[in-house]
């Protein structure tokens, strides 16, 4: 599986402005609620060890014929008319022609499909929820795709101590029964669409990230169906516990990327710090509501190249000064969302729990700090609050609401700190480019915090030091524009990073880029000119280790995509 995080798309954020109702001076009214009030002890959460029975044995249950709907395994061939429709993911720029789709149910699905390709030597990929930014499940080669959806139980196992999660669920289903059945919650992303599969294997992200880490830091096991190099067909489950003789197979898991080693079918999490027996107390608890803020400037004449690096300055060095884990700052989620000056988008939206002690004085803080040292004022500073599970499954988040333009093209990087004035003069360059279309823009993405506290060789995920991610985009309808709109977003990426090769080589400010934002430019010498690697850019020092998991548990290279773990040798 290779769904990335869920890219936040202007149209979602603007969706959420249409909401707003309290004016920026109730911001004082924030945070009145007393660390103690807002804290639930684990003990009286309602139904907790009802729930855990009732749910103790989801995640076998689920290997049964059909699922609890009663959707059986199901076989879709070229002229059915089903055919069409389960072959394009979120990015329409790409679908495949495989010679068979399977809407697999089970465990026993996977591990059957698995062994017909190996057998009959068939490419095989899996798809979750189609969140890919690449071909990587749409390739022509490709002739036995795999669909996960159904496979979407989210449950406790006592036997684990930890919430089983199989890899075909939404990330709006996992958050929904996380909170339901027993009011906690992963650090995962903001699209409810998007397939958990691939977003928890490459390092997923969110608006609690920053408080709580990455989502693979709170990753306890994985299922997986790998292939000898004899070819026979296995399931292993390997854990964080250092004496499993798998553990290995788990580390390849907390960022390794989706596709690499086996098609993972189900994830157990549990806090590291979690303590006891109670469900309630093994993941972090959910926020009863969350403060949503929007700022938004005007971008037109008026924001000079001055004003517009001053803003986005600002906001990189208000997140290298507030991205310590455990600072105050942490407690908030802020993005910086810019479009082509065509479309006039210019604007920060922030997420952060309501309940958090001083939550109006901080995110203050950071409006006064975005703001320091410009003339153009914002139109809109205000935000409400929201419930919980109302935030995280609105449906207008990422791409979900933005079903036209789905054809799109993503680069990314990770920063240390803020851009350099070069970087900068060449973001805003790009931006009012008057060849750029209104589908093309810029987001900067509060990260860091708790992200920080865990070594970069303690999970695959390497980049543990930086503070933001950037992602360069262009979005449009029609396929005959592919081509001009695809070298648009590429040269724009090669002038932010002219300096290093076209593309982020860490050094003080940049550190390569994210898997779950997967780019195979980064492999092409024509825009990548560094020297330096596509793996070192995604993995760094982490990618000799990733290559031996893949020696031992797919020796044959049998799970490949564009940008896979490559053999050793």
């Amino acid at each position: 599986m290779s769904d990335g995080q869920g890219a936040l798309s202007r149209r979602g954020l603007l969706g959420r402005a249409g909401a707003v109702a309290v004016g920026s001076g109730a911001l004082a009214g924030f945070g009145a609620t007393t660390a103690e009030a807002a804290t639930t002890d684990a003990s009286t959460h309602p139904n907790a060890y009802t729930n855990a029975n009732a749910n103790a044995n989801t995640y076998t249950n689920a290997d049964t014929a059909t699922t609890a709907g009663g959707l059986p395994p199901v076989t879709v061939k070229p002229g059915d008319v089903r055919y069409d429709s389960l072959l394009r993911g979120d990015n329409f720029r790409f679908v495949g022609h495989p010679d068979e789709v399977r809407v697999v149910t089970c465990t026993q699905d996977v591990v059957r499909a698995v062994t017909d390709a190996v057998r009959s030597g068939r490419w095989i990929a899996a798809r979750s929820g189609g969140h890919c930014f690449e071909n990587f499940t749409a390739d022509p080669g490709i002739k036995l795709l795999l669909d996960m959806s159904p496979m979407n139980a989210v449950g406790y196992d006592p036997v684990m101590r930890a919430f089983s999660i199989q890899a075909g669920a939404r990330v709006g289903e996992v958050y929904t029964a996380l909170f339901k059945g027993w009011g906690v919650t992963l650090p995962a992303g903001g699209c409810p669409h998007m397939g958990a599969g691939g977003h928890f294997v490459g390092g997923g992200y969110g608006p609690l990230s920053r408080r709580y880490g990455s989502v693979v830091d709170h990753l306890y096991a994985v299922e997986v169906v790998v292939v000898a190099a004899d070819g026979t067909v296995r399931t292993v489950v390997a854990t964080r516990e250092p004496d499993d003789p798998n553990h290995d197979l788990w580390w390849a898991h907390t960022g390794g990327g989706g596709g690499n080693f086996g098609i993972v079918t189900r994830f157990w999490f549990r806090s590291p710090d979690a303590v006891g027996t109670d469900p309630a107390g093994q993941l972090p608890p959910a926020p009863g509501e969350m403060l949503f803020w929007l700022v938004e400037w005007p971008f037109d004449a008026s924001m000079t190249e001055a004003e517009f690096s001053t803003i986005v300055r600002n906001f990189g060095v208000w997140h290298e000064q507030n991205s310590a884990p455990g600072a105050p700052g942490t407690g908030l989620y802020a993005v910086l969302n810019v479009g082509n000056r065509l479309s006039g988008t210019f604007l920060m939206a922030v997420q952060a729990d309501a309940s958090l002690p001083n939550i109006g004085a901080t995110l203050q803080g950071l409006i006064d700090a975005v703001t320091a040292g410009t003339t153009v004022k914002p139109y809109v500073n205000q935000g409400a609050v929201f419930p919980w599970l109302h935030m995280t499954t609105w449906p207008t988040d990422g791409e979900g609401g933005d079903k036209l333009t789905r054809r799109y093209k993503i680069k990314a990087a990770y920063l240390k700190k803020s851009f350099s004035a070069d970087q900068l003069s060449a973001i805003y360059t790009g931006l009012t480019d008057p060849s750029g279309t209104a589908g093309s823009g810029f987001l900067l993405i509060g990260y860091g915090g708790q992200v920080q506290a865990v070594a970069p060789d303690a999970t695959a995920l390497a980049q543990r030091s930086v503070v933001m991610k950037a992602v360069f985009s262009n979005h449009w309808l029609a396929e005959p524009d592919d081509a001009d709109n695809v070298d648009w977003v590429r040269r724009f990426y090669r002038s932010v990073y002219s300096a290093t090769g076209g593309v982020p080589v860490p050094n003080d400010v940049n550190d390569g880029s994210y898997i779950n934002y997967p780019d195979t430019d980064l492999a092409d010498p024509a825009w990548n000119t560094s020297g330096v690697p596509w793996h070192d850019l995604y993995y760094q020092g982490n990618y000799p280790r990733l290559q031996q998991v893949k020696a031992k548990y797919d020796p044959r290279n049998v799970f490949r995509h564009g940008l896979s773990v490559e053999l050793p040798g």
